[in-house]
């Protein structure tokens, strides 16, 4: 059982930056590939970014790519996703995911067993 909290959302301007964390419970965090997904308003959730267990691959939805990072401190049981040159098309709730399994990066949300809460992120132009 993997318990996620996000934090760090909140209300900035285009072309500026945010850093989302997100803490994980348990012992078994560095075998959980952890993913980023984002739903807005009337929107299906979609992935944004994932990151392998030791944090050497990294995968990105086309979007985002060259703008946001996303890393992990498995010592801190801790996932982050940097954003920077923020858009208002970036607006939504982003929540983080953890997946079980293989090393394999996925951006499929039902392979993700655990969910936070999320974390709103609005981007004004």
């Amino acid at each position: 059982q993997v318990q996620l909290v996000e934090s760090g959302g909140g209300l900035v301007q285009a072309g500026g930056s945010l850093r989302l964390s997100c803490a994980a419970s348990g012992r078994t965090f560095s075998s959980y590939v952890m993913g980023w997904f984002r739903q807005a308003p009337g929107k299906e959730r979609e992935f944004v970014a994932a990151v392998s267990w030791r944090g050497s691959s990294t995968y990105y939805t086309d979007s985002v790519k060259g703008r946001f990072t996303v890393s992990r401190d498995n010592a801190k049981n801790t996932v982050y996703l940097h954003m920077n040159s923020l858009r208002p098309e970036d607006t939504a709730d982003y929540y983080c995911a953890a997946k079980g399994g293989s090393n394999y990066l996925s951006s499929i949300p039902r392979e993700y067993s655990y969910w936070g809460q999320g974390t709103q992120v609005t981007v004004s132009s």
